[in-house]
Order: structure tokens, then sequence, then C-alpha cells
């Protein structure tokens, strides 16, 4: 079933579908999601520069969580009456404003104003980013369509930590987020190009919201993403501090093992989407099963290089799987309000971002590096369980 407004505004025949307006979302979500990322491996830089513990300067991706989770579900209500192309690309010009802010912050307030900015545009465009690729594309199109957005994801996760990590430790942190300024002036000028003006169709309120919220499986998705998603930042926003001083990894070690990382993610992401075709629930709940057993070899052989390093690889395999495996779930439980679920969706995961670093930092100003990674087992084990048990049912051939 889909929305009315949906059915005749935003179904293009096959061939209006808008594949470069698609690929400059997924580009914007690159931009997003490598600013995202960055401070998990530049934070043993940044807390020495800032001269702040390593749990205080992993609370820039607990600021842009906790705005992240507003403006999501806030940002197509506060919106509703602008095209959605000025929306997308005004958050993508906070995106590229927050980077040159972190690049020239001097103190941790400053950074944290700048990765609030980031919140801003986080949320917005996730929360709105599905709604438009089905307006974008014919619906037979439109899991192809996601798959392009999502690969946004995938590149940043391969690219973000690693490359990241080494030119923080070329050039200093602050030149990571001036890079990330430059990739996002790309993205926008692609933007300003490729998206065609898409007037708001779907009118969102908080009416929509809460009837969402009633919906069985939309509350049971958003309560494993809590889960599992405190539960992977929990752990992977104080992963440079394992590698630097439990596994005793020198620099260029890091950056191959977060590379491992990355192009496990990027495999993942395919794997994830061809499990989720058939069943959200189980490529969401291996995914989880998999980031068990690798925190677990974390925990228990912490200074053995390879065994850490495969771990790690692993993990990037099995995180992947999560966003389209959720993304689908949420589309095929709420497909006549995209807009309202998805802000709900990235709200969760925002929310969760923000309890697994706020609660990863005290466990790892408490019991070292190592703390934050037991809470990551923890948080997947019990979503694995949930999304294996209650879960919708695969979808039959």
């Amino acid at each position: 079933m889909t929305h009315p407004d949906q059915a005749t505004s935003a179904a293009p025949s096959p061939n209006e579908a808008q594949w470069i307006a698609v690929a400059s979302l997924g580009l914007g979500v690159f931009g997003l999601v490598t600013a995202e990322f960055l401070p998990a491996s530049l934070l043993t830089a940044i807390s020495t520069d800032l001269h702040v513990s390593d749990g205080s300067a992993g609370q820039a991706v607990t600021a842009t969580a906790i705005v992240g989770a507003i403006a999501a579900p806030a940002m197509p209500i506060v919106t509703r009456s602008i095209d959605r192309k000025l929306v997308m690309t005004g958050l993508t010009l906070l995106l590229i404003l927050s980077n040159a802010l972190a690049a020239v912050a001097t103190d941790l307030t400053i950074l944290l104003g700048a990765r609030i900015l980031l919140g801003v545009a986080l949320g917005g465009f996730w929360s709105m980013a599905g709604a438009l690729a089905m307006r974008l594309v014919p619906d037979h199109l439109f899991a192809r369509a996601m798959s392009v957005i999502l690969t946004g994801v995938s590149l940043a996760t391969v690219c973000a930590a690693p490359i990241g990590a080494y030119i923080g430790a070329e050039w200093g942190w602050r030149t990571a987020f001036g890079a990330a300024a430059i990739l996002s002036v790309v993205a926008f000028g692609i933007q300003i190009f490729a998206i065609p003006k898409l007037p708001s169709i779907d009118n969102p309120n908080l009416q929509t919201l809460g009837e969402l919220l009633n919906r069985p499986n939309v509350r049971t998705a958003l309560m494993i993403v809590l889960l599992v998603a405190s539960g992977h930042f929990a752990g992977f926003t104080y992963i440079r501090p394992f590698l630097d001083n439990v596994a005793h990894f020198d620099v260029n070690s890091v950056s191959y093992v977060l590379f491992a990382f990355g192009i496990g993610g990027f495999l993942g992401n395919i794997a994830g989407g061809f499990i989720a075709e058939r069943s959200e629930k189980w490529a969401i709940g291996l995914g989880a099963c998999i980031v068990v057993v690798t925190s677990l070899v974390l925990i228990l052989v912490p200074t053995s290089g390879l065994a850490v390093s495969v771990a790690i690889a692993m993990w990037g395999f099995a995180f992947s799987a999560f966003p389209v495996g959720f993304q689908t779930w949420i589309v095929r439980a709420a497909p006549d309000q995209a807009e309202g679920a998805g802000g709900l969706l990235v709200s969760a995961f925002q929310i969760a971002i923000a309890s697994g670093a706020i609660l990863g930092g005290l466990m790892v100003d408490r019991f070292g590096a190592t703390g934050a990674i037991v809470y990551t087992a923890a948080g997947m084990c019990l979503g694995a369980a949930l999304a294996l048990a209650l879960g919708p049912k695969p979808l039959k051939s």
C-alpha cells in the first residue's frame, strides 16, 4: 500500500528514472558518513591536541548523535512546505560548514559545535533520502536505488577510517576534516545540478509519527536498532585507543586494519542486501551474531595481531548488513509514510549512537578500551536474539 500522493507524484515511468540524482544522494551520504566516522580514527590525536581524555573527545560522536536523533523526525515536519531539493542541498551546506569548523577548532567546545551542525545535516538527510529515492525512480527500481545510496555508506566505511588515520598521522587531524570539507563541496555542486525540483507531498506531522509508533513491526525494528547500534558504536568509537593501547599497533598497522574494516564493510553491504531481499531479520540477526564473536576474539586475544585484524575485518562485514536490513524492514513496515518512518529509524540510530558513545566512554575511562568492547558484545547478543525471535517472516520466493 502506498500513500495516494506518492502513487501519482512519486512513480515516474521507467524512462524517467533519475539515476544521477540518486547517485548524488549517495555522494551526500558518503560525505556525511565520512564526517561521522572521522573521530574514531583520529580520537587519540584529537584528545592529545585539545588536552582532554579519550572519553571526553569521544563525545564529539555523542553530540552529533543526539542532535541527529532530534533532527531526523523533525526535519520532514519543519520543512514540509519546502522543495526537497532546497532542503537536501541546504543540509549539504551545513555539512561543509561543520567540517570547516572542526578543522579550525581550538578547544572541545568549538569541536562539539561543529559536530552539532553535522547532527542536523546527518539526521535530516538520512530521514528523507529513502523517501526521495521513491520519487526519483519507478517502484520496481526502489531497492536498486537504495542500494546505490547505501553504497555511499560502504565507500565511507572503506575510506573514512583508514584515510583519516593516515592523513591525521601525516598532516594532523585538522587536515582530515579539511579534506572532508572539500569532499562535501563536490557533493553540493553535483546535487545542485542533478537533483530535480521535488515539491513536498507527504505533509508529515506529529500525529503521523505517533501512528507509526503504534505499528508493532516499526516498534520492534526501532527497539533492535537501539541495541545493536549502541553496541557497535560503544566499541567502534573507541577502537583507536584499543588498537593503540591494548593491541599495541603502530600507526601504519592501525591504517591497514581500519582499511580491512572498510573492505569488510563494503562486502558486507552487498551480502546484507542479498539476504535482506529475502529476510531482513536474518540480515540483522546474523550480522549481530558475527559481531558478538568478533568482540569475544578482541577481548580474549587482544595482543594477537592476526586475530585482531581478522576480527575487525569481520566486524566491518557484519555491521554493514544493518543499514540495508533496517531500511528494508522499515520501508516494508510503513510504505505509506516513508519520510516519517525514515525519520524515526534515523532517530533511533542516533539515540543508539549517543548512548553507545556515552556508555562506551564511561567504560573506557574506568576499565580501559576493552571495557567498550564488552558492552558491544552484550548489546549485539540481545539485539540478535530479539531480531531472530520477533523479526518479520522471510518473503516467499
